[in-house]
């Protein structure tokens, strides 16, 4: 019995201390934890083969830590980018504006305002006079053919010719000395597209002429008529507007070249209930290109 008492004590004894102990299972789960942690997700060997390159490159565009682990970026990092391309969108916008600026002002010291301009003054005409000063690379006339307060702007390639031609003020074109000033404005630049581009273009230009200062009221037919009436044959005529400006444009094209000059007369006349302006246009109406419907 003394034996056996004994033998009890000794297993009893032996329990306590393995429960003190951790279990074998135990241990080598933590052992698998700890080799895991040391191992790169994204080594080739860990890389399924039915994963596409498309695949790789999106995970490495997230964020790894040193313990391997592929991690989402914050929504901290996600402010700071986001900042980071409004900086340069706005830098860039501010560039841009700086640029066209000085451009801006660059062609202003390189253009002359000249007013006082005789009614039967062309473009053509007063830009011969002025290209003795230097290159002339556009002339705009304004304002009513039917009276002397004509004015217009030349820009030249430099400010030598610009300067030149302040010394052209008082000589006498058609029946009037014209005055010449610095320019305080550049001249808007015609879209290059609009252009003729070819020698038929360049003619549908000499019969056409451009129209401002159109009553919203009047209607594209009521412009035709006007024209037709007072000028000839009208072959081709765009109506143009928007909700910003009061008054609209046209474009009128003439069967023949005599009609857009007899339409220059027209200038001044009223259109509704307001004066219209016409000068020559620089740009051909060139038909409108149909969209064939979808099936």
């Amino acid at each position: 019995m003394a034996a056996v008492a004994e033998i009890s004590v000794d297993s009893a004894a032996a329990t306590k201390l393995d429960s003190n102990a951790k279990p074998d299972t135990e241990f080598n789960v933590q052992k698998l934890v700890d080799m895991f942690t040391k191992l790169n997700p994204l080594a080739k060997e860990f890389v399924p083969s039915s994963h596409s390159h498309n695949h790789l490159r999106h995970l490495s565009s997230n964020q790894f830590y040193p313990n391997n682990f592929l991690v989402k970026p914050s929504d901290n990092d996600n402010y700071s980018n986001n900042r980071r391309r409004r900086n340069n969108f706005n830098q860039g916008r501010r560039l841009n504006g700086r640029v066209h600026k000085a451009q801006r002002e660059d062609s202003i010291r390189r253009t002359v305002y000249v007013s006082d301009i005789d009614q039967h003054v062309t473009e053509e005409r007063l830009a011969a006079l002025f290209s003795s000063c230097g290159q002339v690379i556009d002339c705009r006339i304004c304002g009513d053919t039917h009276s002397i307060l004509r004015f217009a702007f030349v820009e030249f390639a430099d400010e030598r010719g610009a300067r030149a031609a302040l010394n052209l003020g008082g000589t006498v074109l058609g029946y009037y000395p014209v005055r010449v000033l610095p320019s305080k404005t550049a001249i808007l630049p015609v879209n290059p597209t609009f252009l003729p581009r070819s020698d038929d273009e360049r003619e549908m230009c000499s019969r056409t002429v451009y129209c401002t200062n159109i009553d919203k009221k009047i209607s594209q037919a009521e412009v035709k008529n006007f024209f037709e009436t007072a000028c000839g044959e009208v072959t081709r005529l765009r109506l143009l507007g928007d909700h910003v400006h009061s008054t609209r444009i046209a474009f009128v094209e003439f069967a023949i070249a005599e009609s857009a000059i007899f339409a220059l007369g027209c200038s001044g006349m009223l259109l509704g209930t307001q004066p219209i302006r016409v000068s020559p246009s620089k740009t051909p109406v060139r038909p409108r290109i149909a969209h064939p419907m979808s099936c």
